[in-house]
């Protein structure tokens, strides 16, 4: 039992309650359906068969011989919200998102590389004149004082 319960990782007790038939320890049948199919495939039975017979026992039972109740006025924004996201195939979303970003980033990218190529970085420097500390006589530049000449 352990050891089926470690590869469908199916809890003991339901285990037991699948195998016993009792239906009853599930909340809902989509829980049932699931353990049974996983355990079936493990098993290696006819999955059509036995969840075509599944089917049927649980017709009989009373709690799950009929869908939940679901009116129109229990549904919300949130709910429509939650049903698109359930529709979305994540994989392709994830790449298509990938790809938007990367393009929005390459577009900045770009749109930052042009703005600084037209701006000079010298605008706003204003004009100066070389003045010598020394007064010199405009014939020659001035020498610096090397530290051999003193």
């Amino acid at each position: 039992m352990q050891h089926v319960v470690g590869i469908t990782k199916i809890r003991t007790d339901h285990l037991r309650a699948l195998e016993e038939g009792n239906f009853d320890v599930f909340s809902a049948p989509v829980y049932i359906r699931g353990f049974v199919r996983t355990y079936s495939i493990l098993l290696k039975l006819d999955v059509p068969q036995i969840m075509a017979a599944l089917e049927t026992e649980l017709g009989q039972t009373k709690k799950f011989a009929e869908p939940p109740p679901f009116s129109e006025r229990q549904r919300g924004a949130m709910d429509f919200l939650m049903l698109q996201l359930s529709k979305i195939d994540w994989r392709k979303g994830a790449i298509a998102l990938g790809a938007i970003v990367g393009v929005a980033v390459l577009a900045s990218v770009i749109f930052v590389w042009q703005h600084y190529k037209k701006t000079d970085p010298l605008t706003g420097l204003k004009p100066g004149m070389y003045q010598s500390p020394q007064p010199a006589s405009g014939e020659t530049l001035p020498i610096p004082a090397s530290p051999t000449r003193r």
